[in-house]
């Protein structure tokens, strides 16, 4: 199946788990001795939707606490968006409101990827033909994370069905921190090529 075909076919807790994924991963690390992982929270709401707008909102305003968003240009500007779309985020753990969601996470974070990525593939028809499953016109960032975001709607869809809704849920987390860890890896070598004399301003 195609991602988007993964996407129709998630169900609540697939789509908001799904969802939080992307975003975690394209969180740059925290420079300022700030938590770490600050999305933590609603990871526990994934499974039922309990509490799940109360910890929205409390994720929130701790990264606007934090000053989420004020690092340097490129990460800054990463953290900004990713803060804004988990804003956007509905309070009501319903599939369609989710649905919609989740599809911007998977566009924001393939996107971030592309950012990055070489060659770069950051438009939108790009992203949107990987997301078909046509042709693989991506850069290797944005295919392993498409790949990624797949396995993740694949896990969820099979735990669902079984008694290891919460195993599952393990699982997606510990995929998505090691794809986190290559992303921040990418961004630490950008931001060093950055500084260095005559590096991209």
């Amino acid at each position: 199946m195609s991602l988007l075909e993964l996407i129709a076919d998630a169900d609540e807790r697939g789509l908001a788990a799904s969802g939080l994924a992307c975003l975690d991963r394209c969180l740059p690390p925290a420079e300022d001795g700030s938590d770490p992982e600050p999305l933590r929270p609603l990871w526990a709401s994934c499974e039922t939707g309990a509490q799940w707008a109360d910890r929205l909102d409390a994720v929130l305003a701790e990264l606007e606490r934090s000053g989420a968003g004020d690092a340097g240009a490129v990460t800054g500007a990463t953290t900004v968006r990713v803060v804004a779309l988990l804003g956007a985020a509905p309070r009501d753990f319903e599939d369609g409101p989710l649905r919609a969601w989740a599809d911007a996470c998977s566009l924001l974070a393939l996107d971030v990827h592309g950012r990055f990525d070489f060659p770069s593939a950051t438009d939108a028809e790009t992203l949107n033909r990987c997301r078909e499953g046509g042709a693989a016109d991506g850069g290797p960032l944005v295919m392993g994370e498409l790949r990624r975001q797949a396995e993740i709607l694949e896990i969820l869809a099979g735990s669902a069905e079984t008694a290891g809704g919460a195993s599952g849920l393990r699982r997606v987390l510990d995929l998505s921190v090691e794809g986190r860890r290559v992303l921040r890896a990418v961004m630490s070598r950008h931001a060093r090529g950055r500084a260095r004399p005559g590096g991209a301003s």
